[in-house]
């Protein structure tokens, strides 16, 4: 560190950056402590004195703080600043973590909006529900928007039944057969036909899957599944679902050996 016997013109105090950069004296003292920010020389009565350049790399750590890293990982993200090469990638790096950030807190929005909907149309405060509306806009699932036509009884059963990661697997499978489903409806694939009546066998086993056999579930999934008026893109998804899927479930349950009742829980 350079000794000065006054304060040169392009050094600055402790005090100084802090009033510049909006931090407290402590912080800064604290950062040299750390090792993280030490200043650039020391005049002979032992005043700490910074540089633009030490400015710099408290921008960085200010940037990377406020994006929740630990002071631990700033001190190995801060890149050397010796050429406009260095200070480029710096500012690259703080504007990738930024545009993450960005995306992080878009998506936070849309869940929170996502939530105040749900929570309107909704005629009773229930926490419960709203927790599981949250799980499963973080778990990205289109079809969070059933929950709340659940009663209490049936949603203790779905949570029991499932966590989040078998919750997740069933959903990737029954949008997979979903999908699968509207092809052949859009396909006009007849709802007797094989192909239709293998789809529809596997879809009442998934149904079979989610209850665990449970037959009392059956008629509350029967009319939280029942969609007259879509309000949402997955409702309209489900509700062509539906409309494919009636018919041809009348025609698999009337198929000699396919009694729906079959090994289910009484």
């Amino acid at each position: 560190m350079e000794k000065h016997r006054a304060i040169p013109s392009d050094y600055m105090t402790v005090g100084q950056v802090a009033k510049k950069m909006g931090v407290t004296v402590r912080t800064l003292q604290y950062y040299d402590k750390e090792g993280l920010l030490s200043p650039s020389a020391e005049s002979e009565g032992g005043r700490r004195l910074y540089t633009d350049k030490d400015l710099v790399l408290l921008h960085q750590i200010k940037a990377l703080k406020s994006l929740g890293f630990s002071l631990d990982a700033i001190k190995h993200r801060l890149i050397s600043l010796e050429t406009p090469a260095d200070v480029a990638a710096a500012l690259c790096e703080q504007a990738d973590s930024l545009r993450e950030k960005i995306e992080l807190l878009k998506a936070s929005l849309t869940s929170i909006e996502q939530l105040r909907e749900e929570v309107l149309q909704m005629q009773t405060v229930n926490f419960k529900k709203y927790a599981d509306i949250i799980v499963n806009l973080q778990m990205k699932n289109d079809s969070y928007s059933l929950i709340k036509r659940f009663d209490d009884e049936t949603l203790d059963k779905i949570r029991n039944r499932f966590n989040k990661e078998s919750g997740l697997k069933f959903m990737d499978r029954l949008n997979r057969l979903s999908d699968e489903i509207l092809a052949l409806q859009e396909a006009q694939v007849p709802p007797e036909s094989e192909r239709c009546q293998e789809v529809v066998e596997a879809y009442w086993e998934l149904i079979m899957e989610f209850t665990n056999g449970d037959m009392t579930m059956l008629p509350k999934l029967m009319e939280i599944g029942t969609i007259d008026t879509a309000t949402n893109a997955w409702e309209e998804r489900q509700k062509k679902i539906n409309d494919y899927l009636e018919p041809a479930l009348k025609i698999y349950f009337s198929t000699p050996g396919k009694d729906p009742l079959h090994g289910v829980k009484e």
